[in-house]
């Protein structure tokens, strides 16, 4: 589905991503992780066009995307949710969902209102329909964002540390959440520092740090490499 090739991004001259090569197959769920500043939102921004690569590819059902702008990318199927949710805050959150499926998944009117009633059926957060978003706590603006990148309609779903602030009990509610997405064919990418919260989703870690793959693999596997240990921790 996701192809990276040789991908690399310089701000100045400090390298975030650095000659960056991975690929993601049909309804995979991988988890990628890093110590802050290994470049793991400039990764999200790069595939969906925030930001302009350097050189390399990227590759989206084997099409060159690089030069499509963020839009076009949503359209193609690529959704992503926010590592701080900035929803419209003035907007019901049923109306936050209408932008996402009229606008980034083109949708009609008729179209988008049974999509984003089912999807906030599934996330909890129907009863709250008509509340707006800026009264919202933090799990419910949490599920808001990630009702927004559903909305669009994504095949694949690209998830910024979703689960950070919440309680134990909230990641758990938040964990069954993205299972059900993953059940329903959704391709996730998942960037998290919660460890038992990815760890109950994801089919492959890949760890990077300062832009390049440390190693990639199995999940229990990647979590017991001495690789991996040495890099957060600081034991060799």
């Amino acid at each position: 589905m996701l192809k990276i090739e040789n991908l690399t991004k310089c701000f100045g001259s400090l390298k975030v991503i650095n000659n960056l090569n991975f690929e993601v197959v049909e309804n995979q769920a991988l988890g990628v992780l890093g110590p802050n500043g290994a470049g793991k939102s400039t990764l999200f921004n790069l595939i969906t066009g925030d930001v302009k690569k350097d050189s390399g590819s990227i590759r989206f059902y084997d099409k060159e995307i690089s030069n499509l702008t963020p839009h076009n990318r949503c359209r193609d199927g690529i959704g992503r949710s926010y590592q701080i949710p900035h929803p419209f805050e003035n907007m019901t959150v049923f109306e936050n969902l209408l932008v996402g499926s009229k606008f980034g998944a083109g949708k009609s009117n008729k179209e988008s209102y049974s999509d984003c009633y089912l999807i906030l059926d599934d996330l909890g957060l129907l009863s709250k329909a008509n509340n707006l978003a800026g009264t919202l706590t933090l799990l419910d603006r949490k599920r808001l964002e990630l009702a927004r990148a559903l909305a669009t309609r994504p095949k694949l779903l690209l998830l910024d540390e979703i689960a950070g602030g919440l309680t134990d009990p909230e990641c758990q509610e938040l964990i069954k959440i993205i299972n059900n997405i993953k059940k329903q064919g959704v391709t996730i990418i998942w960037v998290e520092h919660v460890l038992n919260a990815l760890l109950s989703v994801v089919d492959k870690l890949m760890v990077i740090d300062f832009g390049k793959k440390i190693v990639e693999g199995e999940p229990n596997e990647i979590m017991n490499s001495s690789l991996v240990q040495e890099l957060y921790t600081g034991v060799s």
